[in-house]
């Protein structure tokens, strides 16, 4: 609460240089709630700053590709990445506790931003603008703001959400508990929802911004969380049914250094930009420092047994290095690993970008891809009725056809269990190293703890508790008995 005593709105964006409709660059200090926002700039001023917290920064940018963003920090905790020391080596052991300040910082970092666009919300209603910009405008925020709160619910389970009555009276403090489960997704489910019903199409969205395309990928996300079966394949069909998405022949080239601005497989991508504003650091965090061309700081790997669970022919694995000359002239491999590939390949899904003069990349992070929303719906129709049909392989097919493997057939994956067991695979094949969303996929379907003792055998300290993360202490001090800290890390 402290935080949000002097609430201003803080534009440095755009971060999303391909974002440039109504955004400019400005920064607004010590805003007086009684003017403020009085003109269309002002309000677009607003919306920009709901984008800020989502974007890619090390410190404050929750998609950023370093440890502190969550692609990183999720995809650890599964066989996609591993450490072999600091915060990676903690994730791929589930050795976190309340202590840990690089689980704990996600909720202390951004939870107060949700306040910020609650707060936002309440300005552009009673501004005196255009009423068409003011609901634009208001979609926009709660798009932002049902995007954080579910990916901190995510991570967390239910997170205090502050009401517009508190808010507005900061020195008056008080402890809030934690929401409930379902007032949790009730939260998210509402915004998401009525930010689908104003957003553009993506046809008319400029790449970067929010689209209805993109409130309903999100939506899809919290009803598999939840596994709400039919309004997964109720929003997935909806996206089907705009009849602008699809799959990319090139799935290499989506990661490419010229950005996928026109690419109709993109529902949503963070643009990088060298200057720092929204910063692409994949390189730095897994090439090793002797790479060719330029080299990084080789923090994280992934793992053999990740490796080795794709098919020979399968083009997305063809980004999983699995062997490569030094400038030292050595060829390390998995049986020369020395300390760069001791744990596994080099995840290099992006373009290596070796012409790049910083530690920076300007190779976009795309987060929501239509590929998810086609094996959405296809387990959504299996799970709904625990039986798997020929819809549901024909939508994982088309998947498959793009990696350039052979199709599946409904008689090999006739149980639950089995097509259970494979849509799980696909989806770990199909996004890793994107927006760490496999660590809730293991979670859904029962398999995080097992599948993170099978890669670490006695060294896992995983719990079936360990499928949230803690809380600070410090959070729970404030709390002051009403603020519940996660079952297993008392």
């Amino acid at each position: 609460m402290k935080n949000l005593i002097n609430y201003t709105v803080v534009l440095l964006l755009l971060v999303f240089s391909g974002c440039s409709e109504d955004l400019e660059s400005v920064k607004y200090d010590d805003i007086n709630p009684s003017i403020f926002p009085s003109s269309e700039a002002d309000v677009q001023a607003i919306v920009a700053s709901a984008y800020y917290p989502l974007r890619g920064s090390y410190g404050n940018g929750i998609h950023s590709t370093s440890e502190n963003g969550l692609m990183f920090i999720l995809d650890a905790t599964t066989e996609i990445l591993q450490g072999p020391y600091g915060v990676q080596q903690e994730a791929s052991l589930h050795s976190y506790k309340a202590s840990s300040t690089s689980f704990t910082r996600f909720y202390d970092v951004f939870y107060n931003k949700i306040s910020n666009m609650t707060l936002s919300i309440d300005r552009i209603e009673k501004s005196n603008v255009n009423e068409q910009i003011k609901k634009k405008a208001i979609a926009e925020v709660r798009c932002a703001r049902g995007l954080l709160a579910y990916e901190l619910f995510d991570l967390y389970g239910p997170i205090v959400v502050a009401p517009l009555e508190v808010l507005k009276n900061p020195l008056d403090e008080q402890p809030l508990a934690r929401l409930s489960n379902a007032e949790m997704v009730s939260f998210i489910e509402n915004d998401l929802k009525a930010a689908a019903a104003e957003l553009k199409s993506p046809a008319e969205t400029p790449y970067g911004r929010f689209s209805n395309g993109l409130a309903r990928m999100v939506l899809i996300r919290l009803y598999l969380h939840e596994k709400r079966w039919a309004e997964v394949e109720e929003q997935a069909t909806a996206i089907m049914d705009m009849n602008y998405y699809g799959l990319e022949e090139n799935y290499a080239g989506l990661w490419d250094i010229t950005a996928p601005v026109s690419s109709k497989e993109v529902i949503w991508a963070v643009p990088a930009d060298y200057a720092g504003t929204s910063e692409n650091q994949w390189q730095l965090m897994v090439l090793p420092n002797n790479f060719p061309g330029r080299g990084g700081y080789g923090t994280i790997q992934s793992s053999w047994k990740f490796y080795d669970s794709f098919e020979s022919t399968d083009i997305r694995k063809m980004a999983l290095i699995a062997e490569f000359t030094g400038t030292d002239g050595v060829t390390y491999n998995r049986a020369n690993p020395a300390n760069y590939m001791q744990l596994g390949p080099i995840p290099l899904k992006i373009h290596p970008d070796a012409a790049r003069t910083t530690a920076l990349t300007t190779v976009d992070m795309i987060i929501y891809r239509y590929a998810d929303v086609l094996l959405s719906r296809a387990e959504a129709l299996v799970n709904k009725t625990g039986t798997p049909t020929q819809a549901a392989i024909d939508l994982v097919n088309i998947v498959r056809r793009r990696a350039k493997i052979s199709e599946i057939e409904l008689v090999n994956y006739a149980t639950l269990a089995k097509f259970n067991e494979m849509i799980l695979l696909e989806r770990s094949h199909e996004y890793w190293c994107e927006n760490g969303q496999y660590r809730s996929d293991l979670i859904r379907h029962g398999k995080f703890t097992e599948h993170a003792i099978d890669l670490n055998g006695a060294a896992s300290q995983s719990e079936p508790y360990k499928a949230l993360f803690p809380f600070s202490l410090a959070k729970i001090s404030e709390g002051k008995g009403k603020f519940i800290q996660n079952q297993g890390y008392n």
